[in-house]
């Protein structure tokens, strides 16, 4: 019995708190004009400890913890990705199963998307209307981006397989038709019709598509990370592919090192040129047969269990940011390179930062 009344007291306190009370304190002072990058900090599973850091790309100076700073909120579980349209940024927490919507130039917080099961990826195909990928759901939800609310789902389930299929990761769009990749024990590229959202179509590719991109002659590049030894769906040499958006067929193909782990495929803003993470840093031109060359070695030996985490290449001047999640257990840093592969800059990150997003001036 001793214990019950400490422990009313507190109960009774905290029902005559303000909420309001936890906005009202003194936030950063932020360069509101400034262009940048946001590096979405996975952090660590279960531990609530996802982060923001935005990063002035002039001054080089950056903004720790920039969403709890300016809201006294929490990010969340496992933050995933981010993508910026206009003036907002929206980012996808996985394990908190919401989408926070911030103002890029304040870092406030001005919504949030709730009721997702496993969010991954955000999609817009227009102002009214926006896909949001999952990882256990096995649909696409779709959201109205105005109001915050899911407005319908596409279903995507693969019965029979023997496996959960399909999860589902990044989205690109081509025309009308919207390429999902599905990395987790599966091996497919779902095609969605935007106009009628239905899936419609499913190109098979190699083990485990985990990124994508589209370049300026309408070619899709698909990269797998092969599995993993003991999988029950398999273990093959990772790879690259390039496949014609509009036949939907494979064209080419470069497979690596059985054993490797290639990760973050993205592109230049000009469509011509590739980068990924196969433990260095890779640069690949589009536009020739050429082998991918190493752009940044790794700074840590075969045998360490981190090193980078996540890769960003500015659509503008085409500088390449580097994340390296370190040991995955503390802070990471992020490398800001050149695109002659000259270092230009080095700041802090938080845990396992696993996503990038350009902020451009407003």
């Amino acid at each position: 019995m001793k214990y019950f009344i400490p422990m009313l007291l507190i109960l009774l306190l905290s029902s005559c708190m303000d909420d309001a009370a936890l906005w009202d304190f003194d936030r950063p002072d932020i360069p509101v004009a400034s262009q940048g990058v946001f590096v979405v900090n996975e952090g660590n599973y279960m531990y609530g400890n996802a982060s923001l850091v935005y990063y002035d790309i002039e001054s080089g100076e950056s903004w720790q913890d920039a969403f709890f700073n300016t809201n006294a909120l929490p990010l969340g579980d496992v933050a995933q990705s981010m993508v910026i349209r206009d003036s907002l940024g929206y980012i996808v927490v996985n394990n908190s199963g919401r989408i926070y919507v911030i103002d890029v130039n304040t870092f406030e917080l001005v919504g949030k998307i709730t009721g997702l099961t496993s969010p991954r990826h955000i999609h817009f195909i227009n102002d009214e209307k926006a896909y949001v990928s999952d990882l256990y759901a096995r649909s696409i939800a779709i959201i109205n981006p105005l109001t915050y609310e899911i407005t319908g789902s596409i279903n995507v389930a693969r019965e029979g397989s023997g496996f959960y299929q399909h999860s589902t990761e990044q989205m690109l769009q081509f025309g009308r038709y919207v390429f999902v990749n599905c990395w987790s024990f599966d091996n497919s590229i779902l095609v969605i019709d935007s106009e009628t959202d239905t899936w419609i179509d499913t190109m098979e590719v190699l083990i485990q598509p985990n990124s994508m991109a589209l370049d300026k002659n309408e070619k899709l590049w698909v990269l797998s990370d092969g599995g993993f030894p003991g999988s029950p769906y398999g273990d093959e040499a990772p790879g690259l592919l390039r496949i014609d958006a509009e036949t939907r067929q494979i064209e080419r193909s470069w497979l690596f090192e059985k054993g490797g782990r290639p990760s973050s495929l993205a592109i230049n803003g000009n469509g011509d040129t590739l980068y990924f993470i196969n433990r260095d840093v890779y640069r690949m031109a589009t536009n020739n047969s050429a082998e991918p060359e190493v752009f940044v070695n790794s700074p840590y030996p075969d045998s360490h269990l981190g090193g980078f985490s996540a890769l960003g290449v500015d659509p503008g001047s085409s500088e390449v940011y580097v994340a390296d999640a370190i040991d995955y257990m503390q802070p990471g840093i992020v490398y800001r390179f050149s695109p002659d592969a000259l270092p230009l800059d080095t700041f802090a990150a938080g845990i396992i930062p696993g996503a990038i997003a350009f902020k451009k001036l407003q």
